[in-house]
């Protein structure tokens, strides 16, 4: 049998072999003390002086390449039989296909909810100065939430910002009203991160500047995004509250989704707060030269809807990488 021959007979074999015991089968024929290829080998001195180099060298590259091969094919043949591969009857598994983060699906259905109440989305610099995180919203020098244990300072004196409200201030000193806006982003805070606290937490804050807005507008518009986030049922109430940047101020509650107002372990009274809201302080129009124009602004945290709306009580559990939490979240799902 020539050389190149066997070599195309002997890969073809092993290529078929189905089993350990077939491919043990096919190395003893080829390569075992009376195989083929052992025989071309053992006949090699009784050759020309010419053939003996050459035959030599292709028949020594072709033991060496079918021994590798060999090694290779048990290899597969081991992994298949410890999956189960072996019987082809069995189904296929099933490709692992990733979904998006429950915090990057509730944003998107927020966002959406008031882009279809005619907002733009807007974005700004997660590293912010103090005039624009805390100065120009009307935060006086003396106010807690600039202290060392609130907010994040950098050496150069910037800071992380605390909420996505600074966004609002540079779009308004680059354009004039109407301005309705939306500016979803990271922000940061010194907190203790346990089941309700985060360091690091998403916000989506709303601007409305136009010169007859008032506090009706406010509370229509956030009760189409309660009840479009909640359910068209949802009870909501707006009480009184207090942020400098704001005057008047109000927090928006909702009934509790989980007891229908009953009073649970959830929200222990019947009503569960899910933002900040009220009309923008006279101060930050001033400063921005808008005189002659009324606006409201509101934000809130993506992670505390989520708890709500999810029933979830821990927020620690939007950062664990926990696939088993994650997968619960598929779009198709929610």
């Amino acid at each position: 049998m020539k050389l190149h021959e066997l070599e195309k007979n002997a890969r073809k074999e092993i290529e078929e072999t189905a089993t350990s015991e077939e491919l043990e089968k096919v190395r003893i024929r080829y390569l075992g003390r009376k195989g083929k290829l052992t025989e071309i080998l053992h006949s090699i001195g009784n050759l020309s002086k010419e053939e003996k180099p050459v035959v030599g060298r292709v028949a020594n590259r072709l033991k060496i390449e079918l021994d590798q091969l060999i090694l290779i094919r048990k290899k597969n043949l081991e992994e298949s039989r410890t999956l189960g591969l072996e019987d082809l009857s069995l189904p296929g598994r099933k490709p692992t296909i990733g979904n998006l983060h429950p915090l990057t699906i509730l944003s998107e259905e927020i966002i959406n909810i008031f882009i279809s109440m005619g907002f733009s989305v807007v974005e700004g610099p997660e590293i912010e100065t103090d005039y624009y995180n805390f100065t120009a919203l009307n935060t006086p020098p003396e106010h807690p939430a600039r202290d060392l244990h609130d907010t994040f300072y950098l050496k150069d004196g910037r800071l992380l910002r605390t909420h996505t409200s600074p966004v609002q201030i540079r779009i308004m000193e680059k354009h004039s009203p109407p301005l309705r806006i939306i500016s979803p982003g990271r922000c940061y805070r010194v907190d203790t991160f346990d089941p309700s606290h985060s360091p690091t937490f998403m916000q989506i804050e709303g601007l409305w500047v136009d010169k007859d807005v008032s506090m009706a507008d406010l509370f229509g518009t956030l009760k189409i995004f309660a009840r479009k986030t909640f359910g068209g049922d949802t009870k909501v109430e707006f009480l009184p509250g207090y942020f400098p940047f704001t005057e008047p101020s109000a927090e928006l509650w909702i009934q509790c989704p989980f007891c229908t107002g009953k009073g649970c372990s959830v929200c222990h009274q019947g009503n569960i707060e899910i933002l900040g809201c009220g009309m923008v302080h006279p101060n930050v129009l001033k400063n921005m030269g808008y005189s002659e124009f009324l606006g409201f602004a509101f934000g809130m945290g993506v992670e505390r809807i989520a708890m709500i709306k999810y029933n979830i009580n821990d927020i620690r559990l939007f950062y664990q990488n926990d696939l088993q939490f994650l997968k619960q979240f598929n779009e198709s799902k929610l």
